[in-house]
């Protein structure tokens, strides 16, 4: 039986393999690593790397529990499908979001030829398949279960639509090698999310399907386990640092986020509720922890979509240094040249994917004339702003970098944060604490507050 006080946790990402060593009874971090990620040649390389640099700082590593998420080689691959587009589509997307997964694919209504082509081209991991409330529209999802249950390739099928169409879809899948869940509608009723099923099985997918076909069972002689992917971490980490434990009192609403080589995802734990009189609210509610994820953002592997959005910003960006980072996606800046261009990128990712989480005001016009309608959340009065991810946390300009979530005079509808106190992660912790807090969140928690470091 592991006793020890020392928890190794370790976050296999697309682009670095990070290790921390926590001393949970101490509260504290012994030592923290990194490493890239070997995903061609097998993730265990890169993960003794990292581990082996752990040891040098704190001795062997032998016998301590070992914790790990993942995102490597895309992450969690999902293609979402819906009904309508602002209703069981919205809340499919939500749910695979939610539950850590990077959409790739979203489709709504019935499929056709084509986009099942698309669908088997993009080869998705999972495919959550919604449609109609319970006792509602029928014909669609059967139809689309039809249509999946003759394509090709492996991915899981989750089912989480009009129960009514369960038994007529078991049926359709009967004779097929898939492997399909079904679990509750994730919109049983017009404007109703349930949610929290479909997550569970999508963690549960990951846990029996995905860490084998990504290869990190290969990592099992190195860890105990790996149990969630890392958005989930950073995800339960920020909820943690927002709500506090155990009478200690959490910072209260924040927004969380994390710029990757990959991705870039944004955080918001916030109830994102209308702040201004006279403005009505169209859409599915807003959950309070909310995470969206940019799959054309990283600033390695979408180097190029985010130096067309520099120069289209009017940011010139060194096409020689550009060139550099897309032909090595793991490099770290080693000049102060090639550090300005990797703050560039991290800016246009930052309030680029922040302009796609938040909210905005739209104006309409009904029967007494002219009405303002807010879609998503309102996060103007959000003043807390933490920063994580390897282009942030290692930058020289991290400030910089977080002021893209500012509110700004070009794009007035943006509900965006007026103001706000940036701190930044800058051990780049928070996915470590997120899975600590799995077992002692007190100590999470702790670790959490002492690992921020105020930058404004």
């Amino acid at each position: 039986m592991i006793m020890s006080n020392i928890k190794l946790l370790i976050d296999i990402g697309s682009t670095f393999t990070k290790a921390v060593a926590a001393d949970v009874k101490g509260k504290v971090i012994l030592a923290t690593a990194k490493s890239p990620t070997t995903v061609n040649e097998g993730v265990t390389i890169g993960l003794k790397n990292a581990l082996t640099k752990i040891e040098k700082k704190i001795g062997s590593v032998e016998g301590k529990e070992v914790i790990a998420c993942s995102s490597a080689a895309g992450g969690l691959r999902m293609v979402s499908i819906g009904l309508v587009p602002e209703l069981s589509s919205e809340a499919a997307k939500r749910a695979a979001l939610g539950a850590g997964a990077k959409i790739i694919g979203h489709y709504c209504h019935k499929l056709t030829s084509k986009e099942i082509r698309r669908i088997e081209e993009s080869s998705p991991d999972l495919i959550l398949l919604a449609g109609g409330t319970d006792g509602g529209n029928e014909n669609s999802i059967v139809h689309n279960a039809g249509l999946l249950s003759q394509s090709h390739g492996t991915a899981a099928i989750i089912v989480a639509g009009n129960k009514c169409a369960y038994d007529k879809i078991e049926e359709i899948f009967s004779a097929s090698s898939r492997t399909v869940r079904f679990v509750e509608n994730v919109m049983p009723e017009i404007g109703k999310l349930e949610v929290q099923a479909c997550r569970e099985a999508i963690r549960e997918v990951f846990m029996q399907r995905i860490v084998k076909a990504k290869g990190l069972d290969q990592a099992k002689e190195l860890v105990n386990h790996v149990i969630m992917p890392t958005p989930v971490a950073v995800l339960n980490a920020a909820v943690l640092l927002s709500n506090g434990v155990d009478g200690k009192e959490g910072l209260g609403e924040l927004i969380v986020v994390d710029v990757g080589g990959a991705t870039t995802d944004v955080y918001s734990i916030a109830k994102g509720s209308a702040t201004r009189g006279a403005v009505f609210t169209r859409g599915l509610p807003e959950p309070f922890a909310k995470r969206t994820v940019e799959g054309d953002l990283g600033v390695r592997h979408n180097i190029d979509t985010l130096a067309e959005i520099c120069a289209g910003k009017g940011m010139a960006v060194d096409e020689k240094i550009i060139s550099l980072f897309h032909s090595d996606t793991g490099r770290i800046p080693e000049n102060e040249e090639e550090m300005a261009v990797d703050v560039q990128l991290a800016c246009a990712a930052v309030e680029t994917s922040f302009e796609r989480h938040v909210g905005k005001l739209e104006t309409v016009y009904g029967p007494h004339g002219e009405m303002l309608v807010q879609v998503g959340k309102d996060l103007s009065e959000v003043t807390t702003v933490i920063g994580t991810g390897g282009p942030i946390a290692y930058s020289s300009s991290p400030e910089k970098i977080l002021s893209g979530v500012l509110a700004d005079s070009k794009n007035g509808n943006l509900l965006k944060p007026r103001s706000a106190d940036f701190y930044l992660d800058e051990n780049y912790i928070l996915y470590a604490t997120g899975l600590l807090a799995q077992l002692d969140p007190k100590a999470a928690f702790e670790i959490m507050k002492k690992g921020l470091k105020r930058i404004s």
